[in-house]
């Protein structure tokens, strides 16, 4: 009998994953997939089949299964992702020939059941009947608790023009990402009753699975350079210019892959990981710094968290023409940014890598629901980018030129505080129903301002220790905020469900200031207001005449107080250590009794003030 040489490739890969290096598994393996596809490099399309293996953990028979189909959410203009965007997505247009879509061409379990005519589409989170980003397939026989059903799937998928982190690009360039049919989480809900939790593809939010192994096998053009999740298993060329490339990545919830001609490939390798940078030629000679900013990164998350549980990192760097897919995360691959001619002087290489690598931890390992409660990822790494960028890099940690530097840290407190509405939404919600332009303050820069605020609270050896629980209790199992908040009382051992609260389920703001200084004969009087809603014990300092201080802690429970004194007052001023990063206006935090010699002291501060704000603003704009 002659084998057709799909079969062959099929018995090759089979064989050498086998015998390949096999550590015991971190993750639970839940949805195991094995993947074959074939890249049609003319038409930009996608023909594949994949065998989903899924474990029932819940106690109950579950007899519907529902997938994300996310590639629909480019299939017109009437998709919810579409809609919500309004084509739009960080500074990206869709193009008016740009769109895709992905249909499920074959559907069967493996003890018989078809499948295809039973698939349905529904819309869970909005009710747009245009919107085929979800599909149901209703079960003749159910999945019993402790059970698996082994499906076999295919499936065709047109990829757009790179839009929103996926899809093709100019001179054969890929980066293809959430390109294949995906089954959703079944889990219980907050009342405890399981369910799928399988939301539509929306403007803002990102995804959710979860766990397993991936086996993927890509044939396409053998002028290709390709990268993917996971570790390369083999690499066979065929006939008719094509060839093979054999993956399999464990641990994972995702897989991600690449492929341009004019990728320049350079490697390294920290504590056995291996380091790929894809460059591309007119900034090849960046990958120093791509490679500067996975170490640095590697070195500082491993140390404050846990070891990195995977041997490969891969760092893509785009087109300038593809940029709609520069900045992205997937399991054991990231996307950069990069630009000729940026020097040092402005550290946006470093940056985007020291980003995207801290969602390894937080997206990858943590992977928390992106749907239900994205800052958990989102804010919680834009924090870590902070730390790490501000103490591998020094005071000018993202910009230093000409005498003006800016921290890394300064960005995200800069763009909370000058929202025009901070009280518009609370942080803890669906990111769907966020108000409109609003997402990207509160889960990435409010949330890491938040949390640069508990920092100060508790310290920086507690907030450490509070970390590196969290994430070793709950690695790789799906945690939500309740979690985040009982290691941190746990491990500090005092209560601060008060300032969660606060902080994440509530919409406040903080605004405290000094208020009606009066010095009158031998006595003294000032008020302190809270203009904002959120209640945070603040240090105040005074400074008398006489040259004395005295410092107090205001409970800040009323909004305005009045304290008085029988010494003339020199200055007053709330939060003097600057430990309140959630303060909207420092200006009004001190009130000082002037000499006329501190004028000129006094606004040449501001114009410094004014001018480096300009500079950070600018800088959020082209980021």
């Amino acid at each position: 009998m002659k084998l057709s040489s799909d079969f062959v490739r099929l018995i090759f890969f089979s064989l050498i994953t086998s015998l390949s290096c096999v550590a015991q598994n971190l993750a639970p393996d839940i949805a195991n997939y094995d993947i074959s596809v074939i890249l049609d490099n003319e038409k930009k399309i996608l023909n594949g089949e994949q065998q989903l293996t899924w474990l029932n953990t819940s106690p109950t028979a579950v007899n519907e299964l529902q997938f994300h189909l996310y590639l629909n959410a480019f299939k017109d203009n009437k998709s919810t992702f579409m809609k919500e965007s309004g084509g739009r997505l960080r500074g990206d247009k869709m193009p008016p020939d740009g769109y895709g879509n992905i249909y499920v061409t074959r559907f069967s379990s493996e003890d018989g059941q078809e499948l295809l005519g039973k698939l349905k589409y529904i819309q869970p989170d909005d009710e747009n009947l245009d919107d085929r980003t979800v599909i149901s397939v209703e079960l003749e026989k159910p999945v019993e608790p402790g059970e698996s059903i082994v499906l076999n799937m295919g499936f065709r998928a047109k990829l757009p023009k790179i839009f929103a982190r996926t899809g093709y690009g100019e001179n054969d360039y890929y980066l293809i990402g959430q390109w294949f049919p995906k089954i959703g989480v079944f889990e219980p809900n907050e009342d405890g009753e399981w369910g799928w939790n399988c939301h539509q593809f929306h403007a803002n939010s990102e995804f959710y699975a979860d766990f397993g192994e991936y086996k993927v096998n890509i044939t396409l053009d053998q002028k290709l350079k390709v990268g993917a999740s996971g570790e390369l298993i083999s690499e066979l060329k065929l006939k008719d210019g094509l060839k093979s490339v054999s993956y399999k990545a464990s641990d994972v919830h995702d897989f991600a892959w690449t492929a341009s001609p004019d990728f320049v490939i350079h490697k390294t390798e920290w504590k056995g990981v291996k380091v790929k940078a894809m460059m591309q030629p007119e900034h090849a000679s960046q990958y120093k710094r791509y490679f500067d900013g996975a170490i640095r990164s590697l070195e500082y998350t491993e140390k404050l968290l846990g070891k990195y549980p995977h041997k490969t990192l891969t760092l893509v760097d785009p087109p300038i023409s593809s940029e709609g897919s520069a900045g992205m995360e997937y399991p054991t691959f990231v996307t950069g940014l990069s630009y000729w001619g940026v020097g040092k002087w402005l550290r946006l290489a470093e940056l985007v890598v020291v980003h995207e690598f801290g969602h390894q931890y937080f997206q990858g390992i943590l992977a928390n629901n992106e749907f239900e409660q994205a800052f958990l990822d989102e804010g919680f790494n834009q924090y870590l980018e902070g730390r790490i960028m501000d103490e591998s890099y020094g005071k000018g940690s993202l910009f230093n030129l000409l005498g003006f530097t800016i921290r890394d840290s300064e960005i995200s407190r800069y763009s909370y505080v000058t929202m025009k509405f901070p009280e518009m939404d609370k942080i803890n919600r669906p990111v769907w129903k966020y108000p409109k332009g609003v997402y990207s303050d509160l889960t990435y820069t409010k949330t890491a301002t938040v949390l640069m605020t508990l920092e100060n609270l508790i310290g920086r050896e507690q907030m450490d220790a509070v970390l590196k629980s969290y994430y070793q209790q709950y690695k790789f199992k799906h945690p939500k905020l309740a979690d985040f908040s009982r290691v941190l009382n746990e491990t500090t051992g005092a209560n601060y469900q008060w300032f969660v609260d606060q902080a994440f389920n509530k919409n406040y703001s903080c605004d405290y200031q000094v208020d009606t200084l009066i010095n009158s004969g031998k006595q003294s009087s000032f008020v302190l207001s809270r203009k904002g809603q959120f209640i945070l014990p603040q240090q105040v300092l005074v400074r008398f005449n006489d040259g004395s201080e005295e410092v107090f802690v205001w409970d800040a429970q009323q909004v305005n107080k009045k304290f008085s004194f029988d010494k003339l007052i020199s200055q007053v001023s709330i939060d003097p250590g600057k430990r309140n990063l959630m303060d909207l206006n420092r200006v009004n935090n001190s009130y000082t009794v002037l000499k006329q010699d501190d004028f000129f002291a006094k606004y040449t501060a501001k114009a410094i003030f004014w001018i480096q704000h300009i500079v950070i603003g600018f800088l959020f704009w082209i980021g």
